[in-house]
């Protein structure tokens, strides 16, 4: 499928600029080697859409030996979402899964009730200097799923629809948009979207999702004619006809967005809920540490160490 984007509406100088119901300025964080961005939760906007949480991480250099360690550790109440620019690490889950994610592809994991995973650099990545750069974020799961089992889908690069038009490259992550649905399988309405544009080309946001909004990751993109940088997130006001327009570099963008849920998410450490008690009772689970006699147990094959419960 493909669109005209001169012939959209909302093109850049014919909406205000209090179409942006919210900009986020990303927080920064060291996670011992590599920087992270983090977008979602902020002080100013929760979610957006089902989206509860957002991290660039990277671009990070490691050099031989080096990579990333992100032990064992547990979630509930949600999915996450992982996409890579440039890199690979290997996935592993307690409910066996075990896969080495590639630039392009999705790993797409169902907490539900309670799951457990590891993300560590590949032995054979570390013989050499290597690098990482992508993006990973929490998905809310809408009440009624947040008790179901976990699963884990892993989606290669190949697999996901791309559309390509007037310097407009965009590759659907999840859900659905443009007349394409991408293969994971959400639980409720949901768009994710890897695009590139060239220089000066103009990108047209969904109209059929009640909540969107875009993360610059490099590049810069004009809205009103105001120009914004690579770093930032805009939410943008409901129901209006959205385009944005790349500027002088070009842009890389992901956007993301789609149907609220029915009221707000505790976010506590990896645990998301809509109730208090079961945040309270995952603590509980995770510090009791029962592995495979409860709600948690480690990955078959990484049981040497786990995250302990914060504080």
């Amino acid at each position: 499928m493909s669109w005209n984007p001169a012939l959209e509406p909302g093109c850049p100088d014919a909406i205000g600029i209090d179409a942006i119901e919210t900009l986020i300025v990303p927080r920064a964080r060291d996670l011992g080697g590599f920087e992270v961005r983090r977008a979602l939760p902020s002080p100013k906007r929760q979610m957006v859409g089902p989206f509860v949480f957002f991290d660039q991480a990277g671009p990070a250099e490691f050099v031989t030996g080096k990579g990333v360690d992100v032990r064992p550790h547990p979630h509930i109440g949600l999915a996450t979402v992982t996409y890579l620019y440039r890199g690979e690490f290997q996935h592993r889950d307690s409910i066996g899964s075990n896969q080495t994610i590639l630039p392009g592809a999705v790993n797409w994991m169902v907490a539900g009730r309670g799951v457990t995973h590891s993300e560590r650099t590949s032995e054979a990545t570390r013989l050499a200097p290597h690098s990482l750069y992508g993006i990973q974020t929490w998905v809310a799961l809408p009440e009624d799923k947040e008790e179901a089992a976990p699963i884990f889908e892993h989606h290669g690069k190949d697999t996901l629809p791309v559309i390509e038009s007037d310097g407009v490259r965009l590759r659907l992550i999840l859900g659905r948009a443009y007349g394409e649905t991408a293969p994971a399988s959400v639980f409720s309405d949901t768009f994710y979207a890897d695009v590139v544009l060239e220089a000066g080309a103009r990108l047209p946001l969904p109209t059929d999702h009640e909540d969107r909004g875009l993360y610059i990751v490099e590049g810069s993109v004009s809205i009103a004619g105001q120009v914004f940088e690579g770093g930032q997130m805009m939410v943008f006001r409901p129901g209006d006809a959205i385009t944005v327009a790349a500027g002088p570099q070009g842009a890389r963008l992901m956007a993301l967005g789609g149907a609220t849920l029915n009221g707000p998410r505790y976010v506590w450490w990896n645990f998301v809920s809509s109730s208090r008690d079961k945040i309270e009772a995952a603590k509980e689970e995770w510090r009791r540490g029962a592995w495979g006699q409860g709600q948690f147990d480690l990955p078959a094959d990484d049981r040497a160490e786990f995250i302990p419960l914060p504080g």
